[in-house]
């Protein structure tokens, strides 16, 4: 049995030897070979010997027909070609002929988008991927996104100029754009038309390099409760004859304004409106804001004389997190030294980066805590590292009933049914943003009396100084206590 597997195999050897030394009779895909070329190949000829001899120019081309050397298929290359090199053996594989390619450059002409092509067809055609929206891997698991956001939009920052192939590779919509100074990047909000869900949206994203930040695009809504005088000097003793910010710059991210109530005049510095495509219905809540905190004549705020830089960024009681980093922006450039955020919303990335980079800027940010009542989830921006988050306390300095609470509320300061400039007039307002405005009020009159202060050592000495309320030490209901001014300017630097 052995023997006749050695004498089978010793036969087979003996003609692969013959096959591998007969030339190829007529193993040829050129149709242009003459009969001469073909029965010169036959010879055993070379190739290249065959067509000098046969061309009467002896350039070793012929007129009007390929090379016998690149189109002949010899039986030593058809083997090579079943038997390809193994990877990592020595030698590269043969490549794949393509007809597609030039075959004087080995480049693939460039694609044509066919008629009515969608952004992704075009940006294939252009030379990016093709890619369906649908069909595309997630880098990552979708995200469980929380809290309130605008259900076909996510935003991005983006670094350099890929926008556009950004949006084409996702099947996404350029909505706006813009550089912001607090991110660093270009800030950009993406619209999904196809009804593909945030975070599955969000988890493709994060395969692209060129995106920094993802996040939605958050609601955020103003912190006016329900109501029914104006107290607030007294429980945070605060001299109000002597109580002054004057040219100490404020920033305030809130409502329109109504600039002609009496209790505004002079105050306004300059104004913004990052929403100018929404028309304006309301301006009662910037108003009651400004009003508190540098208002003039009957309805006295906090620090007179202070300079208000106002962005509208709400309407309806609701913005946008696109919307409230554009109004941060312009803010930051004002070169305010405060910038008061009567609003709460969900956590977003990108908000606490803009405000991380605001204070280190030097800024003191305030933040209403928010009105949610005790259950609610933490409320940012106030829940971020670096902004004094403001609870509302009433008359007899109780803690108002729908406020949150955490370990991230910071101070406590009158908020509960106050009057306040409203509109042409005034009203009684009550809510965590009010008593931010207190607060942001009060910091004037320190940096108004000692300019040099730093962000550091406002928010260490009103932590420092407040009066403690509640439990002893700083708490989940009022955090380190009641703003007391007066011990506050008196601290050591």
């Amino acid at each position: 049995m052995a023997a006749r597997a050695v004498i089978r195999f010793a036969a087979l050897l003996v003609a692969a030897m013959i096959i591998g030394a007969a030339p190829a009779l007529a193993q040829t895909n050129d149709p242009n070979l003459t009969q001469t070329e073909i029965d010169c190949l036959n010879r055993g000829a070379t190739a290249a010997d065959c067509i000098k001899r046969d061309t009467e120019d002896g350039s070793g081309e012929r007129p009007g027909a390929g090379s016998a050397a690149t189109n002949a298929v010899f039986l030593p290359a058809l083997i090579v070609d079943l038997f390809p090199n193994p990877v990592g053996g020595g030698q590269a594989p043969l490549p794949t002929p393509d007809p597609r390619r030039d075959p004087a450059s080995g480049a693939l002409p460039p694609p044509v988008p066919p008629a009515g092509a969608t952004a992704i067809q075009q940006a294939a055609a252009a030379g990016g991927p093709i890619v369906s929206p649908s069909d595309l891997v997630a880098a990552e698991p979708p995200r469980a996104v929380v809290g309130d956001f605008v259900p076909d939009e996510v935003l991005v920052t983006v670094e350099g100029d890929a926008v556009q192939q950004i949006a084409a590779s996702f099947g996404l919509e350029v909505r706006s754009q813009r550089q912001s100074q607090l991110l660093g990047a270009t800030l950009v909000r993406f619209g999904i038309p196809d009804g593909r869900p945030v975070g599955v949206v969000l988890a493709q994203l994060a395969a692209d390099g060129r995106t920094l930040w993802r996040e939605p695009n958050h609601v955020y809504a103003l912190q006016q409760a329900a109501t029914i005088v104006n107290y607030a000097f007294e429980r945070i003793a605060l001299d109000a004859k002597g109580a002054s910010g004057e040219n100490v710059r404020i920033a305030v991210i809130d409502t329109a304004i109504d600039d002609t109530n009496p209790a505004l005049s002079g105050v306004i510095a300059d104004q913004f409106d990052a929403m100018p495509d929404v028309p304006i219905e309301a301006r009662d809540h910037g108003t009651s804001i400004d009003g508190l905190i540098a208002g003039v004549g009957a309805l006295k705020g906090m620090a007179p004389g202070a300079r208000i830089y106002h962005a509208r960024a709400f309407e309806g009681g609701k913005s946008t997190m696109d919307v409230i980093l554009a109004a941060l922006d312009w803010a930051a450039e004002q070169d305010v030294r405060i910038i008061n955020m009567s609003f709460v919303g969900p956590k977003n990335d990108l908000l606490g980066v803009a405000c991380r980079n605001a204070r280190a800027l030097g800024i003191v940010l305030v933040a209403a805590a928010g009105n949610n009542g005790p259950k609610a989830p933490y409320g940012y921006p106030a829940a971020f590292d670096g902004v004094i988050a403001v609870t509302a306390t009433d008359a007899k300095d109780g803690l108002m009933q729908q406020a949150n609470r955490g370990a991230y509320v910071f101070l406590s300061a009158p908020g509960v049914e106050m009057v306040a400039p409203s509109g042409a007039g005034s009203d009684v307002v009550t809510g965590t943003s009010f008593a931010a405005a207190i607060v942001t009020g009060a910091i004037a009159n320190l940096l108004h009396a000692a300019p040099d202060r730093s962000a550091d050592w406002v928010e260490k000495a009103l932590a420092a100084t407040a009066r403690d309320l509640g439990p002893k030490g700083r708490d989940n209901d009022f955090g380190y206590g009641l703003l007391n001014i007066e011990a506050a300017e008196a601290a050591k630097e």
